[in-house]
């Protein structure tokens, strides 16, 4: 049988710019919604009267949370959707189904005890986090409430990878499309029309990502999906199931570092600059979270292509994906980059409207995004990692970043600089430096041969 038939694309024989435009157009789209989930939430607290700052504050702090949740769900989807792509490739559709079989079972699992630990141990985790005194209780009220949702985050987000991976982008994108228009209808009727506040806005998030979850399950157990989730495929295999977790500890090193560095930025700037510095990183993370999962749609709608075509040996094509995908990475990073120099309100405003901490957030912002301009080389090279299915090259590679350059720096930094603040922040772009100096090098000497 031939699996691209029943797909929307042919991974193996359409041009290469059409499937990258067909694939990353709705996963682009996707990833800009998703993101709307935390965000839509981030502006409308902002703008509560009185308490919008603190509320804000508080959300902010609950942020590591939820990239943890988020990165459970990646080091599962994220991991066996390219190798079921591979596998694909191969014409071998009995074990990429298994693949995801064992994966949403896999999801389940780490849904119940991620709620369990979350609802147990959060408040000692949100102090952990940056929360004060001042902002605990708005911490507090969000984080219990998105915490009894897990379950349907974990499905989104670890069942829509597999989705994408058939080439049914436009489905995929439905998934988030669907809850996030949810979410934006229900935050401001639950915030301010009913009065929850920061209550109202988690419930509206949970309640959205429900109707997600119930989407992807539906289209995976249909007769329109390529692969079906299948009850028989369920019972976890280790051969199967840990290949899958070995090349997702990629981007699950990558989304629950954030934890890690939120935590680091965040104890840092409450001891230098005080609550209205932990606000602004609150933004400037919200920025940047914005501003980059463009990246992770455009790499997503590469990754198909170039998994496939690796697992059929069609080198060219290959070569061909890889490229354009760079290259459409560079110019988007290039335009964020100007824009978040020379025009800092725009990002600001949209999450506060409080005098000073707009006035410190466009500052900081400026220095925050300084090598901006480089992740979009980053991401195509440690993306493509993974797409070829290279679990030990992407996951020191996310380490590296992180945990061996930009947590040092964090720290390092205000040791040789007089205004403390402002090395907190530098720490990033310096960082990203380094980072990309380091993954361009590795990718050119492993692949320079195939590419």
């Amino acid at each position: 049988m031939n699996l691209a038939i029943s797909r929307e694309v042919d991974l193996g024989r359409e041009p290469v710019k059409k499937l990258l435009l067909t694939l990353a157009a709705p996963a682009i789209a996707s990833q800009v919604v998703n993101a709307l989930y935390n965000m839509v939430d981030r502006m409308y607290i902002g703008h509560i009267p009185g308490d919008g700052a603190a509320a804000l504050t508080g959300v902010g702090v609950c942020f590591p949370i939820i990239m943890l949740v988020s990165a459970f769900a990646s080091l599962v989807g994220m991991g066996g959707a390219p190798r079921a792509s591979i596998f694909m490739g191969k014409q071998d559709k009995k074990a990429a189904e298994k693949i995801l079989g064992n994966c949403f079972s896999a999801l389940v699992i780490t849904a119940v005890l991620l709620t369990a630990a979350v609802l147990a141990f959060r408040r000692p985790l949100l102090y952990l986090f940056g929360a004060s005194e001042a902002t605990i209780g708005f911490a507090q009220r969000y984080i219990a409430i998105y915490a009894a949702g897990t379950i349907f985050v974990q499905l989104t987000l670890g069942l829509n990878a597999f989705i994408s991976a058939q080439g049914f982008s436009k489905i995929s994108m439905m998934t988030v499309v669907i809850g996030a228009v949810i979410n934006i209808i229900l935050d401001p009727i639950f915030i301010f029309a009913l009065r929850m506040g920061v209550s109202g806005a988690a419930a509206a998030t949970v309640i959205s990502q429900a109707v997600s979850a119930v989407w992807a399950l539906r289209f995976l157990r249909g007769k329109h999906t390529v692969l079906r989730l299948a009850k028989e495929n369920m019972r976890i295999q280790p051969s199967v199931l840990l290949p899958c977790i070995a090349l997702g500890t990629a981007p699950f090193i990558m989304m629950s570092t954030e934890s890690v560095l939120v935590l680091c930025f965040n104890s840092s700037l409450l001891k230098y600059g005080g609550d209205m510095a932990v606000g602004a990183m609150t933004i400037l993370s919200s920025v940047m979270q914005v501003a980059m999962l463009p990246l992770q749609g455009l790499t997503q709608g590469g990754q198909p292509i170039i998994s496939y075509n690796f697992g059929a040996q069609n080198m060219d094509r290959v070569k061909a994906a890889f490229k354009l995908q760079t290259v459409c990475c560079l110019v988007y990073t290039g335009t964020i980059w100007i824009l978040a120099e020379c025009l800092p309100s725009i990002f600001v405003g949209i999450f506060t409207s409080d005098p000073g901490l707009a006035e410190l957030s466009r500052w900081a912002l400026r220095i925050y995004m300084g090598s901006a301009v480089l992740m979009g080389l980053q991401t195509s090279c440690q993306q493509t990692f993974i797409a070829f299915g290279n679990a030990r090259t992407s996951g020191f590679l996310a380490i590296f970043r992180k945990i061996l350059v930009l947590i040092p720096l964090i720290y390092i930094l205000p040791l040789f600089l007089q205004d403390k603040v402002f090395a907190v922040f530098l720490a990033e772009p310096v960082a990203d430096f380094i980072a990309v100096s380091m993954t361009v090098t590795m990718f050119c000497r492993e692949y320079r041969n195939k590419l």
